[in-house]
């Protein structure tokens, strides 16, 4: 029987084994969609958590993955703008390597498989003169609203990162 690899079908398959048992990390939950013939990337896998609206959450086995039930926004209440900041904070300094202004775009450089991840909590951090971010493997491009504001993204992106 062929196993179905379209996006929607990944999501779905990830959607049930969150909800039939507890994962505690990627790894765990590529190997278990592995055990079902489907082969994922890091990178998708992170992107298919984000869209999912997966959160980490306090389960028996320590800190588990969660989605929402169909329909509803979230498993958890949504991020204060504070805690999107916070968590920006934390994700720059665990996977930004530099950033590069240039005219209007800042060139930033992650380790392999994490661009994704980092763009998208980029995105939902709201990032003030940031019009938006397109995600490689290693490198995301952050397009600002003029070239005044790359250089200034790019500092305290670094700044972030410590």
């Amino acid at each position: 029987m062929a196993v179905p690899t379209t996006k929607t079908a990944r999501q779905a398959a990830i959607r049930e084994l969150l909800a039939t048992r507890e994962v505690r990390s990627q790894a765990e939950l590529s190997a278990a969609l592995g055990d079902r013939g489907l082969s994922v990337t890091q990178g998708t896998l992170s992107r298919d958590l984000v869209d999912l609206g997966a959160v980490r959450v306090r389960g028996a086995a320590g800190m588990v993955y969660a989605v929402p039930a169909e329909g509803e926004e979230s498993a958890v209440p949504p991020r204060s703008s504070e805690s999107q900041q916070g968590r920006l904070a934390s994700m720059a300094r665990e996977l930004l390597i530099s950033a590069e202004p240039s005219e209007n775009l800042v060139v930033l450089r992650t380790p392999p498989g994490a661009a994704q991840f980092l763009a998208s909590v980029i995105d939902h951090a709201r990032v003030e003169h940031v019009l938006g971010t397109i995600a490689g493997d290693d490198t995301i491009l952050l397009i600002t609203a003029c070239s005044e504001n790359a250089p200034v993204v790019a500092s305290r992106l670094l700044g972030l990162a410590g």
